[in-house]
């Protein structure tokens, strides 16, 4: 199974490279997919390439549902 995370873009290196965070994770990914992010932006984040953009609404429902499922006792 593939997992795709979203993350924020913090910084717009150039037009294929960007830093993104989630918590205390930075990390350095290829935008060559997603060529109009732009910081501040959420994206679907795999294999360390952006390969979709994400509404605030949508990377907040994912990233709260993630969240609950840490705490899941299962």
């Amino acid at each position: 199974m593939c997992l795709g995370v979203p993350m924020k873009i913090i910084q717009k290196k150039d037009n294929e490279t960007a830093v993104v965070d989630m918590g205390s994770t930075k990390l350095e990914i290829c935008t060559f997919l997603t060529p109009e992010v732009k910081e501040g932006d959420y994206v679907i984040v795999h294999a360390g390439f952006s390969i979709s953009i994400l509404s605030d609404e949508e990377a907040e429902y994912i990233l709260k549902t993630i969240q609950e499922g840490e705490r899941s006792p299962i």
